[in-house]
C-alpha cells in the first residue's frame, strides 16, 4: 500500500467515525433541534455524489468512506425530518 492510499484510508476513518457520535445521539434522544435540515438534505446529498465518483474512480478508501457517512446522515436527516414534519403537524 503507497502513502497516498495510507493517507486515504486514515482520512476515511476518521470523517466516518466523526459522525458515529452525532448519529448515536440522535438516534438515542431523538433530539434534533439544533441540526439544519437544509443543511443536512445538502450534505447527504453532497456525499451521495462523493460515494458515486468513488465508485466510477475505483477508489476504495473514497467509496468506504462515504458509504459509512452517506447512512449516518441518512440517519440524521430521516431522524430531523420526521421530527419536523410532526411538530408541523401537531401544531393545527
Amino acid at each position: 500500500m503507497d502513502h497516498i492510499t495510507l493517507l486515504g484510508y486514515i482520512a476515511a476513518i476518521l470523517t466516518s467515525l466523526s459522525f458515529i457520535p452525532q448519529a448515536w445521539l440522535v438516534i438515542r434522544t431523538g433530539r434534533t433541534d439544533g441540526i439544519s435540515l437544509l443543511m443536512y438534505a445538502a450534505f447527504t446529498l453532497g456525499v451521495a455524489c462523493w460515494l458515486i465518483y468513488g465508485l466510477f474512480i475505483q477508489a476504495f478508501p473514497v467509496v468506504a468512506a462515504n458509504a459509512v457517512t452517506l447512512t449516518l446522515a441518512v440517519i440524521i436527516f430521516t431522524v430531523t425530518a420526521r421530527e419536523r414534519w410532526a411538530s408541523r403537524n401537531a401544531i393545527r
